[in-house]
């Protein structure tokens, strides 16, 4: 997670990550890296769900009035992270089963959707 002096929007985004976070961890994830990121995408999360590799998005917002956290992930969103999941898995010596999942947090409620996007 970078250095210097946040946003609130990036700190509240920040806060978000790390209850997201908490929550896989308790639901017995492994976190392998946090926000990834390389030219042209980013992922907030990457965990590890037994032998899966779990690229998470964490989405926020303050309530659903306009849809809701997990609706604001566009198509554009999706492309990039799906792209920095391709770069990232190019790292790796095989290809582990991988899933995309989605926190969304609509003020207090945490909602965890497994595989909720589909490539």
């Amino acid at each position: 997670m970078g250095t210097g002096t946040l946003s609130a929007k990036q700190a509240q985004g920040r806060e978000g990550e790390h209850s997201a976070l908490r929550h896989l961890r308790r639901h017995g994830l492994v976190l392998i890296e946090a926000n990834f990121t390389c030219k042209g995408g980013e992922i907030d999360l990457i965990m590890r769900d037994g032998d899966a590799l779990v690229f998470v998005e964490v989405r926020q917002r303050a309530d659903r009035r306009h849809g809701g956290a997990a609706a604001s992930i566009t198509p554009t969103k999706i492309r990039r992270i799906v792209h920095a999941a391709q770069v990232y898995l190019q790292r790796l010596p095989g290809l582990p089963p991988c899933r995309f999942d989605v926190v969304a947090i609509d003020g207090d409620q945490l909602d965890w959707l497994r595989d909720a996007i589909q490539v």
